[in-house]
């Protein structure tokens, strides 16, 4: 059972870091302020850094990890572009980020309370991906 659920909490966490990967990757190019785009290319940046640990620990699992749903990235993209398309303005890019932010947060920690049984690394994970989901959350407010 810890396995099994380890396993599943960390294929959560890849797919949620993934989806955070590209969101910000959609909108990065658009951000005029300096300081936003620095603060949203260091979170991008610690996401990576982080997905490379939940992959090193899918491997000693022998398990490839999760692509993020199609329906929910393909949504995520159209949403994007059509508010970009109406209004590329700085405080569009910081309502979609930290909509991006809680989605992630509420689901990540759904899945921290649905495979209880998962190893603690797995959790840690999990819990420092909530942390940095927050983080940016509260880090854009100004640009809101």
């Amino acid at each position: 059972m810890i396995e099994h659920d380890t396993i599943r909490l960390l294929r959560e966490c890849d797919a949620g870091i993934q989806m955070g990967v590209s969101s910000i990757d959609d909108v990065l190019e658009y951000v005029s302020d300096h300081s936003f785009s620095k603060c949203l290319s260091e979170c991008r940046d610690k996401h990576v850094k982080l997905e490379g640990e939940i992959e090193c620990m899918l491997h000693e699992f022998h398990d490839d990890g999760k692509e993020p749903n199609p329906m929910a990235k393909g949504m995520s993209w159209v949403k994007t572009n059509v508010k970009l398309a109406v209004n590329d303005s700085d405080n569009t890019i910081a309502d979609l980020i930290t909509d991006g932010c809680n989605m992630g947060v509420k689901s990540l920690s759904k899945y921290l309370n649905k495979y209880k049984a998962a190893d603690e690394r797995s959790k840690s994970i999990a819990k420092r991906l909530i942390c940095l989901e927050n983080g940016l959350a509260e880090d854009i407010r100004g640009y809101l």
